[in-house]
């Protein structure tokens, strides 16, 4: 057991102890490998090409300031995940915050919305990303091809996640270079030699509202951020292979966000600004817009070079997401509170990876992608609740944390907000209610499935969950430890002799 460090911090092992585990894994992740895990799950390449159709086809190149809105938003929620994170450095990110900060009904169900979230994001962008493999081989994308070709990205991230967290971090930074040449790299590039459009083209709705407000339309268009903005908490979810994780996962989680927004905005603004047929795309007369906008502008050779770097994205992006789906099983299973939960909390001797978790993380997306394969009208159904999913969890952990803060919670991890952590929290929670309304609200297709599809999503995975709650009772299983914020930040101040000082 380490003993304090020079500055007046617990070191890593002894503050584990006081949290009631004891090391099992390598510390080999640095900060700049934690915060590429964030950033390659966030992936802001992925993200913009999957919805800068939506975006303009709603609310027009004016939609561009939701990624400015929506990040500024989720600063304040890594904030406060901040705070929680440098209290709790330990594996598992939402289940275990949740937990120390409420209890472990109120765990159970964050972790089961936010963990059936991760897997359906997890199938999705393998889904998406076969498009660009296919794309690449001059592969015709038949349902065949695209089941074959996610299967393998599904296959090929878990042999490098079962290596060890040293080659996670490895691809990780691969993944983040790829992203940043094809965000920044290709934004910038198109800013500077193939803009076509005036900058003042944000300001125009094209349209888009009629004859009426624009307000409700530009509400409608939120989704150009809110896809964009989650990730960063993984981060959190792999605390246990950082070193010093109290204070570096902090500053991942805010450096994710930052230079997601900065790489968005390149990324999102590029395209809208080099598109030669921009009036077509926010008519809706062009679904896939991007393809034409690179060989206007790249060329053939350019957009062969530029799949290549999105495929890279995508490969890092789902062994990001794997590994902190991973590692959130991980975690429930260690504290008994999933079937099998002895065999899923076991961690490599060689590699010293929860290899059983990763199987599981990997399996299970891969049974969705069979399902997709032969009703490929199901994607929409259970990809839709997903980040309203992720959301409801990220706030549950937000509301749990103002709720201890009402109560006398005073952070004690090297990373603290002082007095201003309770107005941020406050901020936080109104934001994200605020994004979850707006992801919930109906549609007005007229049709009840395709309106209501993201509710009904959401609502069985949350009747799911309540029902083996309260069915199998995993909570009286577990005897970890829980709702504990208080006397767990006395200790540690205790510890580190910030009470004798103040």
């Amino acid at each position: 057991m380490t003993s304090n460090t020079p500055n007046g911090h617990l070191g890593d092992d002894e503050h584990l102890a006081v949290l009631g585990y004891e090391g099992k894994f390598d510390r080999s992740m640095s900060l700049w490998a934690n915060f590429a895990l964030g950033f390659t799950y966030l992936s802001p390449l992925v993200g913009v090409y999957s919805l800068l159709a939506v975006a303009l086809s709603t609310g027009g190149p004016p939609s561009i300031w939701w990624i400015v809105i929506v990040a500024c938003g989720q600063l304040l929620v890594s904030l406060v995940f901040g705070e929680v994170v440098s209290q709790y450095p330990i594996h598992g990110g939402i289940y275990p915050w949740a937990r120390r900060l409420w209890g472990r009904r109120y765990a159970w169900l964050a972790a089961w919305v936010y963990i059936w979230a991760m897997i359906v994001t997890i199938t999705s962008v393998a889904e998406f990303g076969s498009g660009f493999v296919t794309s690449l081989l001059g592969i015709e994308l038949t349902p065949e091809a695209t089941l074959f070709t996610a299967l393998g990205l599904l296959l090929l991230a878990l042999a490098i996640n079962f290596s060890g967290t040293k080659w996670l971090g490895r691809i990780a930074r691969i993944g983040l270079a790829a992203e940043l040449i094809g965000v920044i790299g290709l934004g910038l590039y198109l800013l500077i030699f193939q803009r076509k459009h005036d900058f003042s083209v944000f300001f125009d709705t094209m349209g888009t509202a009629g004859d009426g407000s624009y307000v409700p339309v530009f509400l409608a268009s939120a989704l150009a951020g809110l896809f964009l903005f989650y990730g960063f908490e993984a981060c959190g979810d792999v605390a246990e292979e950082v070193s010093d994780p109290a204070r570096r996962i902090p500053r991942a989680m805010m450096m994710t966000i930052f230079v997601g927004a900065v790489s968005a905005l390149f990324s999102f603004g590029g395209y809208v600004l080099a598109a030669p047929n921009l009036e077509d795309i926010v008519a809706g007369k062009v679904t896939d817009p991007i393809p034409s906008i690179l060989d206007a502008t790249l060329g053939p050779v350019g957009a062969k070079l530029f799949l290549i770097i999105a495929i890279l994205a995508f490969i890092s992006c789902v062994l990001s997401l794997q590994a902190a789906a991973s590692r959130l099983l991980y975690s429930f299973a260690r504290d008994g509170m999933l079937p099998g939960h002895t065999w899923l909390s076991k961690v490599s001797e060689r590699s010293k990876v929860p290899t059983n978790a990763l199987i599981v993380a990997c399996t299970v997306p891969a049974l969705i992608c069979v399902l997709i394969y032969f009703n490929n009208g199901i994607l929409v159904a259970v990809t839709s609740f997903a980040i309203l999913g992720i959301y409801l969890s990220f706030q549950m952990v937000v509301f749990a944390s103002l709720r201890q803060r009402v109560k006398g919670w005073k952070p004690a991890g090297p990373f603290t907000l002082g007095k201003a952590g309770a107005v941020v929290n406050v901020v936080a929670l109104a934001y994200g209610l605020f994004a979850m309304y707006l992801l919930a609200k109906p549609g007005e297709t007229g049709e009840f499935f395709a309106d209501y599809v993201v509710l009904i999503g959401l609502a069985v995975v949350l009747v799911t969950g309540l029902v083996y709650l309260f069915v199998a009772r995993p909570d009286r299983k577990s005897d970890a430890p829980e709702g504990d914020a208080i006397a767990v930040s006395e200790e540690i101040r205790r510890r580190t002799g910030a009470v004798k000082t103040q």
